[in-house]
């Protein structure tokens, strides 16, 4: 069922005051375009660079980096393999993997690789934790010679500390990212209805590419840093405190 031009509105205009609410001090502009407009383009005066990894369930991975500072998007989706339009039943022999949009004025590609690095076991074999498959598999995709470098001279660097297992980590230069059905994307935020409707339901295209809800769902997997978590959740207890922008009926 379409949502009415003022649903659409007043969502947004929620969405903008939780923003302000959880990130206070930031300078903040909105428009509000015409229906049939696209999206409009980021405002970051620097070109946004983008990284993909493989670190077991892109479910998990997705909210192991959302909440990064200088972290402004994340997609989860398909990667490493051969198989033409993959599919969540279907993937062929391509990795759940997770891209990541950032300003590398805040943070750049060796900081992901240590969050990488922290957030998996690299040296389990065939998946992650109790996920067993070749979907788990863990890899770094590279763009470039640079960032190629880079992740050899992390994963050496893994390999020295004192364990007998060996990285099993693969390092592959990036082809087709197949970002995954939406039912996918923000899972972690999605099981909690609470939040949704506290940035005010946003439509599926909105959420997946929003920077809050990113945000918001690392603090859902409660994979913040410690200092953000707390930050988030004093803030939504203060709106629950004053009743408001909370969403009292339909």
């Amino acid at each position: 069922m379409k949502r009415s031009q003022g649903s659409l509105l007043s969502s947004r205009l929620l969405c903008l005051c939780i923003v302000c609410a959880l990130f206070p001090g930031t300078a903040l502009s909105i428009r509000f375009p015409d229906r049939s407009s696209k999206m409009p383009e980021d405002s970051h005066s620097q070109p946004l660079k983008t990284a993909v990894f493989a670190l077991g369930s892109f479910w998990r991975s997705e909210a192991v980096f959302g909440c990064l500072d200088g972290v402004v998007r994340t997609t989860v989706g398909y990667a490493g393999g051969t198989k033409a339009n993959p599919e969540y039943r279907s993937l062929g022999d391509h990795a759940e993997s997770v891209q990541i949009e950032y300003d590398p004025r805040l943070i750049n590609f060796r900081q992901l690789l240590e969050v990488f690095w922290s957030s998996h076991d690299c040296r389990q074999v065939f998946g992650q934790g109790p996920d067993v498959g070749n979907q788990y598999r863990s890899i770094i995709f590279t763009n470039g010679t640079e960032e190629s470098r880079l992740a050899a001279v992390s994963k050496e660097r893994e390999q020295r500390k004192p364990k007998n297992s060996i990285v099993t980590t693969q390092i592959q230069q990036l082809g087709t990212f197949f970002p995954a059905e939406p039912e996918h994307q923000k899972f972690e935020l999605k099981r909690n209805p609470f939040l949704l409707q506290l940035i005010g339901n946003l439509p599926e295209e909105e959420l997946e590419s929003s920077s809050l809800a990113a945000k918001l769902n690392s603090y859902s997997a409660e994979l913040c840093p410690t200092n953000i978590q707390r930050q988030i959740d004093a803030k939504i207890k203060e709106i629950i405190r004053k009743g408001w922008p909370i969403l009292r009926e339909l």
